[in-house]
């Protein structure tokens, strides 16, 4: 597997940990605060239903190993959710200790305390006592979603192998994550223990119609982790310009390629999670005026409110009600110059409308559009009686399977873009179904 160049000592500079890691004494203090609820309303809200108070206890009494082994057994992706999951509203927001107006648990960072122990003494997953079983499956797109349900189906017994169209694994965890959240690193030294359960990886393998064809003759079922595709374009004159980046391939410059210079002067169009990870990361890599700019307000905004609270302590800035119309370039067309923008307000039905005489411009040398993703329905179209709605695939919820018995899916192509954690569980519902029908096939 390849390796992140050596950027990474000027990016640990720049994107210090968004929450530092516990010390040992400060995670037992934390760990003992736990109240280890019988009904576990925290173990409910995470959606690989991680049994938190186990893995609390177990850091109580200084068993870290068991600790992260009792995490990796729900979520084999347990190290990056550490990091990355909006625990806010997931399982600390379901913490007891609110009831009392308390501080929750951090589960979140104990969690990851547990994890880097086990990173640190150098422990593999240990493998289950199963014997290899008949049965081979295909997934396609090495994201959170097919790395869980490649995991699974190994732990099972069972081959899997995972086709990827860019040289690394990982998918957003890799590429597309704030590096203050989660190091690519840290995302390919997970995916390493997954490789070393026996997964097979294919890298630099884009899957047309003939991919497909051949992949459903050679594998008992395919797994469809293929995530999103292109992000949506603002459809501004001047867009084209170079100084008018995506806020994914901003992300991944900077995490996999090394790209740590930015404008002075940066606006960023959106008002989700990756708008705001972007205006972060400008700031952060030395941008003097960071504006984010939306067309609704902060209530309408898709971003965790601690995401858009966290961005202004670092002196983002917000633009409310504000649509942008056109970029304008410098005389000789060799830089960008401003972003030109129109006042919007809304309608008695619930679109915008221009306010008539309020444009103005916002003085900017690099553009970040983060109007999110658009769904990949010229492949999507290829999987051969594979049902989409509205840009994603349909699948029983309970087993992941598609209207093609052959397929399955899971992670941003079926739910259209939530959370790391998500995936993971879709992955291995998907691996237990598959798991059940290739026994039963084989018997």
């Amino acid at each position: 597997m390849q390796t992140i160049d050596q950027h990474g000592s000027q990016l640990a500079s720049r994107f210090p940990d968004l929450h530092p890691p516990f010390e040992a004494q400060s995670a037992v203090i934390e760990a003992n605060r736990c109240l280890y609820c019988f009904d576990a309303p925290c173990t409910a809200a995470c959606p690989t239903h991680i049994d938190v108070p186990r893995f609390i206890k177990k850091i109580a009494q200084g068993n870290l190993r068991g600790s992260a082994l009792t995490i990796l057994d729900a979520n084999i992706l347990g190290a990056s959710c550490s990091r990355v999951c909006p625990v806010d509203v997931l399982c600390e927001g379901a913490c007891v200790y609110h009831r009392y107006n308390q501080q929750p648990i951090e589960i979140g960072r104990l969690q990851r305390h547990a994890m880097d122990v086990f990173w640190r003494d150098g422990a593999a997953l240990p493998k289950n006592s199963v014997s290899s079983k008949p049965g081979k499956v295909a997934c396609i797109g090495a994201g959170p979603a097919s790395l869980s349900c490649a995991a699974e189906l190994r732990q099972q017994g069972f081959s899997a192998t995972v086709f990827e169209r860019k040289s690394l694994p990982g998918g957003l965890n890799t590429y597309g994550v704030a590096e203050y959240k989660l190091r690519s690193a840290d995302s390919l030294r997970e995916i390493e223990m997954i490789r070393g359960l026996g997964v097979e990886f294919r890298f630099g393998e884009e899957i047309g119609a003939a991919g497909l064809a051949r992949l459903e003759h050679h594998y008992d079922a395919i797994f469809l982790g293929v995530g999103l595709g292109a992000m949506h374009k603002l459809g501004l004159p001047g867009e084209e310009h170079p100084a008018v980046v995506n806020a994914l391939e901003f992300i991944e410059r900077y995490k996999t390629r090394g790209h740590l210079s930015v404008g002075r002067r940066v606006a960023v169009v959106g008002g989700g999670n990756t708008a705001i990870d972007a205006a972060r990361a400008a700031r952060r890599l030395g941008a003097e005026a960071v504006e984010v700019v939306y067309r609704r307000d902060r209530e309408q905004m898709a971003a965790f409110s601690f995401e858009y609270e966290q961005a202004c302590q670092e002196g983002v800035r917000f633009r409310w009600w504000t649509q942008p119309i056109a970029v304008h370039l410098s005389a000789d067309g060799s830089a960008i110059e401003s972003l030109e923008c129109v006042a919007v307000r809304c309608a008695p039905d619930r679109s915008l409308e221009r306010m008539h005489g309020s444009e103005f411009r916002i003085a900017c040398d690099t553009l970040i559009p983060a109007i999110g993703q658009s769904p990949l329905l010229s492949f999507l179209a290829t999987c051969r009686g594979v049902q989409v709605e509205q840009g994603r695939v349909r699948i029983d919820r309970a087993t992941g399977q598609t209207s093609n018995p052959k397929y399955f899916a899971g992670g941003d192509c079926v739910n259209g873009g939530r959370e790391v954690v998500d995936a993971v569980a879709d992955g291995k519902r998907s691996a237990r179904a598959l798991a059940r029908i290739l026994e039963a096939s084989h018997v």
